[in-house]
């Protein structure tokens, strides 16, 4: 049986995998509009985003 999804052949990605990183982008794009201080870290298996940490630092005045 072959794959019969469209395939990008510039970078051999079909466009579920494509979709799969615009999605992924998005989420990153949402985090770090309401991220002020901190970090984030991106968890990659089969080159696809499954986790998003945010770790959020919050600054207290003296």
């Amino acid at each position: 049986m072959t794959d019969t999804r469209p395939t990008d052949f510039r970078n051999g990605r079909t466009d579920a995998q494509r979709s799969d990183i615009t999605i992924s982008i998005d989420k990153v794009r949402g985090v770090l509009a309401g991220l002020k201080f901190g970090s984030i870290t991106l968890t990659v298996h089969d080159a696809r985003v499954v986790q998003i940490d945010v770790t959020e630092k919050t600054r207290l005045t003296s």
